[in-house]
């Protein structure tokens, strides 16, 4: 499960295909804080994603079987990407993360990190950088060293993950580790960690439910270029936790 040689992209990547949503979800909580237990040689860093499917793992990991195992004191929590609203808003990832299960369980606040959305976004891209470098404890990532242990994203009908969004400056960008986000085919300015600081990872994974997924994944997994989550990859694993649906199954 720790593959750390030659890394993994959409193509190689594991699938595991569940019956549902509900599956996926009691499935990624057990695995997720397996995962975090098992990390002893230093913080467990994740990266969270929006979305329905991962807003029910959310809800199990603030549950009583859950709550009292994860060691929630030794994660530090990012966001893999956020709308440029205000915390408070509908439309916040962080928002639908705090009351689902940040405000449930005893995480201590400085391990929680939203992404700044006041400002100018590209100021606050900056910012939200610096405070993963300070996690990270560099500047500059290195191989062998990821900077996430587990990154989770999801699928856009348009082929968009986390909120590299098709067209957009963003997919060129190979130098910072989170920038900014205009969709010309949604709402909202966005902030979104980019594909150099999605691939310092120990594990991505994505989190796809439903029949409406089937079309956007059979092009990914195929590798069609022009879906920006086709050009995911990670230094560690890679896994496809969906379900029987989204499989086309």
């Amino acid at each position: 499960m720790h593959d750390m040689t030659g890394g993994h992209d959409v193509k190689t990547g594991a699938m595991v295909v569940l019956p549902d949503g509900e599956a996926i979800a009691q499935h990624m909580a057990k695995w997720l804080t397996g995962q975090a237990l098992a990390k002893q040689d230093g913080p467990f860093v994740l990266a969270l994603s929006g979305g329905s499917t991962p807003k029910r793992l959310y809800q199990i990991l603030a549950s009583a079987d859950y709550r009292d195992r994860f060691p929630w004191a030794r994660t530090q929590f990012f966001f893999g990407d956020e709308r440029f609203v205000p915390p408070g808003d509908a439309a916040s990832n962080y928002h639908m993360v705090e009351t689902e299960m940040l405000a449930h369980v005893p995480v201590p606040a400085q391990n929680v990190h939203p992404m700044p959305t006041s400002g100018d976004p590209a100021q606050a891209a900056a910012r939200y950088q610096a405070e993963l470098e300070k996690v990270y404890g560099g500047t500059t990532l290195e191989a062998g060293r990821p900077l996430f242990d587990v990154v989770m994203l999801g699928l856009g009908d348009n082929g968009h993950t986390a909120s590299l969004f098709p067209r957009q400056p963003v997919l060129e960008e190979r130098r910072l580790w989170v920038s900014t986000c205009v969709p010309d085919d949604a709402p909202h300015t966005r902030l979104t960690l980019t594909y150099p600081a999605i691939h310092s990872s120990r594990h991505v994974v994505f989190m796809l439910a439903g029949a409406g997924k089937r079309a956007a994944f059979a092009k990914v997994r195929a590798g069609d270029p022009t879906e920006p989550a086709s050009h995911i990859t990670t230094e560690g694993e890679l896994i496809w936790l969906m379900d029987t649906a989204a499989a086309g199954q």
